[in-house]
C-alpha cells in the first residue's frame, strides 16, 4: 500500500465512524439550551469538512505548491489529513491546533495510522496561544474552528501573509463567519470568492 494510499483508507474509515455526527452535534446543541453553545458540547463530533472540500484542498495546494500550512481546528483531523494529501505532492508541512486535548490526541493517533504524522505539528489549546509566536510566512490558513474567533486569529496571523497567501474559510454561511468576511472584505487588500455554494470563502490578497 502507498502512503498515499494508506491516507485515503484512514480517511474512508474517519469518514464511515463520522456518519452518526447529526446526532452527536445535536446532542451538543441540547446540552447548551440553556446557554451559548462551547466548544467541549461538541468533544465526540467530527464536525468535518466534506470529500468535495477535502479533494479541493487537495488541488489548491498542488496547483498553488503551498508549502506552508497553518490550520484553525482539527478536531479528528480528517481536513489535516487532505492538507497532508496535498502538502505530501509539495514537500510542505503543516500546523494544526485543537482545543480539546481528547480530540487531538485521538487526531495525532489517526495520523501516525495514515503515515504522515512526521509532516503535522499538532498544537493542543486556545489557538490565540498556541499560534500567538508564529512567525513564520503563510502560504494557506484554514480556518475551520470557532466561529467567533475567525478575525482575531485573522488579524494575529496577518504579519505572516504575502502577496500569495490564501485563506480558506469553512461555515461562510454561518452568522459569525458572514460578520468576520464583511469585515475582511471592507478591507480592499482582499478578495473574497465564494465557493461550494457559499459555504466556503476563499480569500485571497490583491496583488
Amino acid at each position: 500500500m502507498t502512503l498515499h494510499d494508506q491516507v485515503t483508507s484512514t480517511l474512508n474509515e474517519l469518514f464511515d465512524d463520522s456518519k452518526y455526527d447529526r446526532v452527536k452535534m445535536m446532542k451538543g446543541a441540547a446540552r447548551s439550551m440553556f446557554r451559548p453553545m462551547q466548544p467541549l458540547d461538541f468533544k465526540d463530533a467530527y464536525l468535518s469538512i466534506s470529500k468535495e472540500q477535502g479533494a479541493d484542498l487537495k488541488q489548491l495546494i498542488k496547483e498553488n505548491n503551498i508549502k506552508n500550512i497553518v490550520e484553525f481546528g482539527t478536531s479528528f483531523g480528517i481536513s489535516t489529513l487532505f492538507l497532508a494529501q496535498g502538502a505530501m505532492e509539495t514537500g510542505g508541512r503543516i500546523i494544526t491546533t485543537e482545543l480539546i486535548e481528547s480530540k487531538a490526541q485521538q487526531a495525532i493517533e489517526n495520523f501516525k495510522k495514515a503515515g504522515v504524522n512526521n509532516l503535522i505539528e499538532v498544537r493542543i489549546g486556545d489557538a490565540l496561544q498556541t499560534l500567538k509566536d508564529y512567525h513564520e510566512p503563510i502560504d494557506l490558513l484554514l480556518l475551520d474552528g470557532w466561529k467567533d474567533l475567525y478575525l482575531s486569529l485573522f488579524r494575529m496571523l496577518e504579519p505572516n501573509f504575502h502577496t500569495n497567501t490564501i485563506i480558506y474559510v469553512d461555515n461562510a454561511e454561518m452568522a459569525d463567519t458572514k460578520a468576520f468576511l464583511k469585515e475582511v472584505g471592507a478591507n480592499k487588500r482582499y478578495h473574497i470568492q465564494p465557493k461550494f455554494g457559499s459555504k466556503v470563502s476563499l480569500i485571497t490578497i490583491k496583488k
